[in-house]
């Protein structure tokens, strides 16, 4: 833990963060007309909405991860190597980190709710539990990338 708060202290203001957070935003906005571009044809092509609007969103999740993959390797971390074995090993544990965060996110929102962090922000119930598991994701995202995932190897 310790490790980690060092890191975030260390980083919070430099290129690197910076970046990170100029990537995050462009990646919302891939998220946002990407799912605008999808939703009105899948719902015409599903009678079920239920399940148009989650294939949108699955299809939308898919193409945002893939946009914060390679923003991240080629703006935030500089990862230069694009051998087959480098590039692999950096996809796949970045997919997994995004898929345990994922998780986290799904379940962590109505687990706070749970708890009692059910207070309204803006008018919607149970805001202040998305917003407070939006930035703990957005810390993993950004510790696993950097010790993990695009590790930069000691000379």
């Amino acid at each position: 833990m310790k490790k980690i708060i060092d890191l975030l202290k260390k980083n919070i203001f430099n290129k690197e963060m910076m970046t990170y957070l100029l990537m995050g935003i462009l990646g919302t906005i891939v998220n946002w007309i990407t799912h605008a571009i999808l939703v009105g044809p899948m719902t015409s092509l599903i009678s079920n909405q239920d399940l148009a609007l989650t294939i949108t969103t699955f299809i939308t999740v898919c193409v945002t991860v893939l946009f914060a993959f390679f923003t991240n390797k080629i703006f935030v971390f500089e990862s230069k190597s694009w051998a087959p074995k480098v590039f692999w090993k950096e996809f796949v544990s970045f997919i997994l980190a995004r898929a345990l965060t994922g998780v986290l996110e799904i379940f962590g929102v109505p687990l706070l709710v749970k708890l009692g962090l059910n207070q309204e922000l803006f008018g919607i119930k149970a805001m202040v539990a998305k917003v407070s598991v939006t930035i703990i994701v957005i810390i993993l995202n950004y510790v696993f990338s950097k010790l993990i995932v695009f590790k930069k190897k000691e000379k």
